[in-house]
């Protein structure tokens, strides 16, 4: 069951970063799920050794939502200067 709430909170949480980071029509809900959930494992790296904080999308939280959306906003951020050499 967790990893059915790990897909649905890592779509939800791909969204979100998409929607900051103005690509919101280049992905699909397949990429929202991949972005939310790999950003989820980002956000808890940066975030659980520098803020002490963590967070799993296995069981839906808000902190591990919150993680989650800054993790792929920083994951957003590092593909957009890859693709284009800039931040948008």
């Amino acid at each position: 069951m967790g990893w059915i709430i790990a897909l649905i909170v890592g779509g939800i949480a791909g969204w979100l970063a998409s929607l900051v980071m103005n690509r919101d029509a280049s992905m699909g809900i397949f990429w929202n799920i991949v972005v939310g959930c790999v950003g989820s494992v980002l956000g808890n790296l940066i975030a659980g050794p520098l803020l002490g904080v963590t967070g799993s999308v296995q069981e839906f939280s808000l902190t591990g939502l919150i993680i989650a959306v800054v993790g792929a906003v920083v994951l957003l951020g590092i593909a957009n200067l890859v693709q284009r050499g800039r931040v948008r």
